[in-house]
């Protein structure tokens, strides 16, 4: 769902696409006098995104592109591994962990690199999950907030319980219970 974003008026599904095209599906809506508000969501956190639709496509467009960085001027070379994006940053820790980083292969930062990374790969779904309750949260709670059952469909969302997460939102409009479903749980909720 990276770089995927969504429209609804109101209640109703627009589009799904880029940024730029939901820009420009938003702009239409607009013009055509939409019946609710306009709002695009990004699929990968399910915020809503405020967009600045006046002016021509191009106009639109252009706002959408961030602006090239200045190139980086000839610096110093600075210490550190800047190839590889390390970043220096403090951690704190008691004194027994430090004396058990100071005897592992490698020093502090290797075995603290290997240790992140184990938990990266031990807690991957974990994670996914978690990250689509939220994304399913936030666009919940901006187009769902006053719909019958509300309350209780996010109770099923964080017990990650799917049936009575569809249960609950089986009285909301087709498009909403649909996209919810997509977010929260990687499908559209079949409560027709």
């Amino acid at each position: 769902m990276d770089n995927s974003y969504t429209s609804f008026d109101g209640n109703r599904y627009l589009a799904s696409g880029s940024l730029a095209q939901m820009a420009l599906a938003t702009k239409r809506a607009l013009e055509r006098g939409a019946s609710g508000p306009v709002l695009i969501f990004d699929d990968c956190t399910g915020r809503s995104i405020d967009v600045d639709t006046r002016g021509s496509d191009q106009d639109v467009v252009a706002r959408l592109t961030p602006a090239t960085p200045p190139a980086p001027a000839d610096e110093p070379r600075s210490r550190g591994r800047p190839k590889l994006g390390v970043v220096p940053r403090e951690v704190t820790l008691l004194p027994r962990h430090w004396e058990w980083l100071a005897t592992q292969p490698g020093g502090a930062s290797v075995a603290l690199r290997k240790l992140v990374e184990e938990a990266r790969r031990n807690r991957m779904g974990q994670d996914a999950r978690r990250k689509a309750q939220e994304r399913a949260f936030h666009f919940m709670s901006a187009i769902a907030g006053d719909l019958p059952g509300f309350e209780d469909a996010m109770r099923a969302l964080f017990a990650d319980d799917p049936m009575r997460f569809a249960e609950h939102i089986r009285s909301w409009p087709h498009d909403v219970r649909h996209h919810a479903g997509k977010l929260a749980f990687a499908g559209p909720m079949s409560t027709a």
